[in-house]
């Protein structure tokens, strides 16, 4: 007899249903009153709370909290559970490998088991984590990304360029399924300067005719600096016209002078989640995808949560992740605010400012909090600013702390830029910093820019 596949542990119609896209997205969540909202997502997590409880990470994280199944109702009562993070998945694959307890691969062996899809993290703040994902999780997740893609503009005429990494990193494969299974553009999976390099990146697009461009946008703009090393002008040889990347704290006006004048487009999410919000085609706010996750912004150091408006640690459950590997109350660590007010899409979904920084990257130096992306969102105007630059803490022979700050510029750097930079600097993070002006690329040994989908943009030697 034959084994069920992937696909015959979908049911694609449904999922469709639940998840609409294009006009039918629209349709029912500008209609979609908050109270319906919340029936919905109480729904959800209901049915996800009954997964969790047969997954034995989180037996063990609830059971020690004096926890029993039916001591929650629903979604009100989601506070009670603990919150966790990545140290304790970590932690979970030291004890159980290699897969950890967490990961749902526990249940059922051979014909028994269902299909799984692995992948890790990209390690960026320590070791890869797995990943693992059941049918109906992944592709609400890729779907996730293709109802955005479509909502800020991609066409099915359109060819998209892809810089995520690939290997066993999930975000390369995770981009080109969206992409490919639910929407018709043509996809590029080009990868990261190390998979293919930049030189030839540039070739792609211009000979594939690429009109969007997705990943971060530290190596898309790094792209069009190459494109004009060879003598390609983006805009005119290359008629990019859609970046959807990850903005974070950096003005989407460099990467989109960089390309011509593309528009740019904001969105979030982290590997154990997929994407969590994403820009509207008015550009106001990142709008949480609400029907598909619940997400809390919660104190830094409290684990509170934060007055309305405030920033905190954001905290996601993944309403949908109900078939391999759940994910409840997961701390990414990753820093942002509720967007409040009103603007004219009549969206439902709640929205956040994106990335502000993150919450263990974040350097205090004379009682100040320091979150070192905000570097770049003060010096992202000037004209000389290479958009490139990587934060330094070190520790002088009378236990002083310093923070000195490499930064990319082009033409030849002069004191006086120097000295402008230091300034800019003191007045932005509120704190006198010492400032090294660098050629453009001569960062990238530190920010590994060319290898890692993500720059590095802290170092700290204090306990080296």
């Amino acid at each position: 007899m034959a084994s069920k596949t992937y696909f015959d542990h979908l049911d694609l119609p449904s999922l469709l249903s639940d998840y609409p896209m294009g006009a039918a997205f629209l349709e029912r969540y500008t209609r979609m009153s908050r109270d319906e909202l919340w029936a919905l997502q109480d729904q959800r997590f209901q049915k996800l709370l009954k997964r969790g409880w047969e997954v034995p990470f989180y037996r063990r994280l609830w059971s020690a909290e004096g926890l029993e199944p039916g001591d929650l109702g629903g979604l009100d009562d989601l506070p009670k559970l603990p919150v966790y993070d990545k140290s304790d998945l970590m932690a979970s694959i030291e004890a159980h490998p290699p897969f950890g307890d967490f990961s749902g691969c526990e249940l059922g062996t051979g014909e028994a088991r269902p299909p799984v899809i692995l992948h890790t993290t990209s390690g960026t703040t320590g070791n890869p984590q797995v990943l693992t994902f059941g049918p109906k999780g992944r592709e609400v997740a890729n779907l996730l990304v293709a109802r955005m893609y479509q909502w800020q503009g991609l066409r099915d005429s359109d060819v998209m360029h892809s810089v995520y990494g690939h290997g066993t990193i999930n975000g390369g494969h995770y981009i080109r399924e969206a992409v490919t299974h639910f929407t018709n553009a043509l996809f590029i999976s080009a990868g990261t300067g190390l998979e293919t390099p930049s030189e030839r990146q540039v070739g792609l697009i211009r000979e594939f005719g690429a009109t969007v461009l997705v990943g971060f946008v530290d190596y898309l703009r790094k792209l069009a600096t190459v494109a004009r090393e060879q003598g390609w002008m983006p805009g005119e040889d290359l008629q990019v016209r859609l970046i959807c990347g990850h903005l974070g704290m950096e003005d989407r006006g460099a990467v989109e002078s960089a390309w011509g004048g593309a528009r740019a487009f904001d969105w979030y999410g982290v590997g154990d989640t997929g994407s969590i919000a994403g820009e509207g085609p008015e550009r106001d706010g990142l709008y949480v995808w609400e029907d598909a996750h619940y997400l809390e912004l919660l104190e830094v150091e409290s684990g509170q949560p934060v007055e309305s408006g405030q920033s905190g640690d954001m905290v996601c459950t993944c309403l949908y992740k109900d078939d391999i590997f759940p994910v409840i109350r997961f701390n990414t660590h990753d820093v942002s605010a509720e967007r409040l007010g009103t603007n004219d899409s009549g969206m439902v979904f709640k929205r956040i400012a994106g990335f502000l920084g993150r919450s263990d990257n974040m350097v205090k130096l004379r009682g100040i909090n320091l979150f070192p992306h905000a570097v770049g969102k003060v010096l992202e105007h000037r004209p000389e600013f290479g958009g490139e630059f990587i934060c330094v803490v070190e520790r002088d022979a009378a236990g002083r702390d310093e923070l000195r700050v490499l930064v990319e510029v082009s033409g030849e750097p002069a004191d006086e830029l120097q000295a402008s930079y230091a300034d800019l600097l003191k007045t932005g993070l509120g704190l006198g910093v010492q400032v090294e002006l660098v050629p453009i690329r001569g960062t990238s040994e530190f920010t590994q820019i060319d290898h890692r989908q993500k720059p590095l943009r802290l170092l700290d030697t204090r306990f080296a």
